[in-house]
């Protein structure tokens, strides 16, 4: 699991309620569109997510595609975040990193 896929994970768990366009998965992770679209891809190819075409017409421009975790993606992706923080979170062995230093 890549930091920019756990980035988008955590975007789609927070708008867990509502589907959340690309672009603003882009502009909430700071990760160019060339990395963002192709995890949302991959991770509705997984089952992960689902994606529909906005249907509300009062908003002028093109349509968006709204992106929603499925429940498993919602439970798979809980996982991998908590995996993640658990391992940001975990402390290091001092005896290794003093190993370290001297070599």
């Amino acid at each position: 699991m890549t930091a920019a896929t756990a980035d988008v994970l955590r975007v789609l768990i927070e708008d867990d309620d509502r589907g959340i366009w690309g672009l603003l998965v882009i502009k909430r992770t700071g990760r160019p569109a060339g990395s963002v679209y192709p995890i949302l891809e991959r991770l509705e190819g997984a089952g992960w997510v689902s994606s529909t075409w906005e249907t509300a017409t009062e908003r002028r421009g093109p349509r968006r595609r709204l992106y929603e975790l499925s429940p498993d993606g919602r439970a798979a992706a809980a996982g991998v975040l908590r995996a993640e923080a658990a391992t940001l979170t975990r402390p290091h062995d001092l005896g290794e990193v003093a190993a370290g230093a001297g070599a």
